[in-house]
């Protein structure tokens, strides 16, 4: 083999396993595979669990304060090399370094949260709840905790996870995606140079192989997933089925509602950067926006104009927007722009036409708006994870409304207004879990949690925030009482306070 073959990360140092499967690892800016991923066996992951299980044994006992002090080195290591990471993650995924670093910075976030472990992982005490009687709880970690990760953020997505698993006393595995590796292995090595004992953070790459063996080794106490809403819904089920705890943040078709009141040029401008950041490949991302009567037209008009001035190129240039991250997924989301023809919608701006800053046989697809996008087409209907914004017309804010409300998903949506009623009465009657006023990409802060409703999510609870730290503990409730010599004697009864 001429290319270099990225490898798994177990116990603190490389592992090679015993799999000859291998993907190619894409430069998509290039359209050229430079590297190739060793896919995993399930005996490989099997591996890789058994080491984090012995890990844990010491890691989970060792005291706070020695715990705390590994999570703040590694924060400050990686805010000292912030920009080795973000190249890796444009050479592979394809995002601009910009974007790449705006997705650490958030990330880092939650390592940052999880810096305050101390404090979060305190339980409660009940002096003298009966007579010489005492209560107190525990938070306890799970044991080896399972981390599933998507492509389209690397870095940003296992940090959800990672650093609240780790402070909270677990060893992690973590399955990237096979299409951006480096990323997690480049982490691995700065766990490791910040103290963080052998064994307790893992990569294992891999396909499905690796997942289901994930899923069903008994070690493994507990998935965390971010992917499509039918592969979250797979892993919910059979992690549930194999009696593991599943956190499993599912797929989006994010709504921006525009009432007639809203400013334009505010609305026009984030629904250029939340429709086209990072090239569409954000659960997050706002792909329709609900233009409401007589707002539309001049709405359409202010977005054609503000996508103008998206320069698409090689995420290493001074580019705005990168290309996607393999062929296949950029010809499955040119697709949908056929579609919209078949059904009578109106291509304002074809992205299929772009003249790109960069080697021509990369993975490009410019920015896209449709309009008049019948409700009935798949172009509003499926998420299409890709630089594809479409508008949709209604006559009334109840109308719009009712058709955010109807969709399958709930993850993400903002309204677009100056009336501070309309704007309360939304966050009230909108079924969505993540709500933005005047706010395109409404992802919490990090001492917030991240999650959202119907086919959005799988499980009961939702990424980093408090929410993180109680699904990677058990509480234990502890009552206690010590005799004193006037103990009272036998009484076989409940205890009368």
């Amino acid at each position: 083999m001429t290319q270099p073959v990225i490898n798994h990360y177990v116990g603190g140092k490389e592992f090679v396993g015993e799999s000859e499967r291998f993907a190619d690892v894409f430069d998509p800016a290039r359209g050229v595979a430079t590297k190739l991923v060793r896919l995993a066996t399930a005996t490989d992951l099997d591996a890789a669990v058994e080491v984090a299980h012995t890990a844990f044994s010491s890691w989970s006992v060792m005291s706070l304060t020695k715990r705390v002090t590994i999570v703040f080195k590694f924060r400050e290591l990686l805010q000292a090399r912030k920009h080795e990471l973000a190249e890796i993650i444009t050479e592979e995924h394809g995002k601009v370094l910009s974007d790449a670093l705006g997705e650490i910075t958030r990330g880092q976030e939650v390592v940052e949260f999880a810096c305050g472990l101390p404090h979060l992982l305190k339980g409660d005490f009940s002096l003298n709840a009966s007579t010489n009687v005492d209560v107190y709880s525990l938070k306890q970690p799970l044991g080896v905790v399972g981390i599933i990760s998507p492509f389209n953020f690397p870095v940003m997505v296992p940090m959800w996870f990672f650093p609240v698993a780790i402070a909270a006393g677990n060893t992690v595995v973590l399955k990237p995606s096979e299409k951006d590796p480096s990323a997690s292995l480049w982490i691995a090595d700065l766990w490791k140079e910040a103290g963080l004992p052998d064994g307790v953070f893992n990569v294992v790459h891999g396909d499905k192989v690796s997942v289901d063996a994930m899923l069903e080794n008994p070690h493994v106490q507990s998935i965390s997933f971010v992917g499509s809403t039918p592969i979250a819904q797979y892993v919910y089920e059979k992690g549930a089925a194999n009696g593991k705890r599943v956190q499993a943040l599912g797929g989006a078709k994010n709504h921006m509602l525009v009432l007639p009141d809203a400013d334009i040029e505010l609305a026009a401008e984030s629904a250029v950067n939340a429709g086209f950041g990072s090239a569409g490949e954000r659960c997050m991302a706002i792909s329709v926006v609900v233009a409401v009567d007589p707002i539309g037209d001049a709405l359409v008009s202010a977005i054609t104009h503000k996508m103008a001035e998206i320069r698409v190129g090689d995420g290493k240039k001074s580019s705005d927007m990168g290309p996607l991250v393999t062929q296949a997924h950029r010809d499955k989301v040119a697709s949908y722009l056929d579609i919209a023809e078949k059904d009578g919608a109106k291509i304002v701006a074809d992205g299929r036409k772009v003249v790109p800053d960069g080697d021509a046989a990369g993975f490009w697809l410019g920015p896209t708006l449709i309009d008049h996008v019948p409700t009935s087409s798949q172009v509003y209907q499926e998420e299409i994870f890709g630089p594809v914004l479409a508008v949709v017309r209604v006559k009334s804010y109840e109308e719009g409304v009712a058709l955010i409300n109807e969709g399958a998903f709930g993850n993400g949506t903002a309204i677009f207004t100056n009336d501070g009623g309309a704007a309360r009465k939304f966050v009230t009657d909108i079924q969505v879990g993540m709500v933005g006023v005047n706010v395109p990409i409404p992802v919490p802060m990090a001492y917030f949690s991240f999650g959202g409703w119907k086919q959005s999510l799988f499980g009961d609870s939702r990424a980093h925030g408090e929410e993180g730290f109680r699904f990677f503990t058990r509480q234990k409730v502890v009552t206690s009482r010590w005799s004193d010599p006037n103990h009272g004697g036998l009484n076989l009864g409940f205890p009368q306070g």
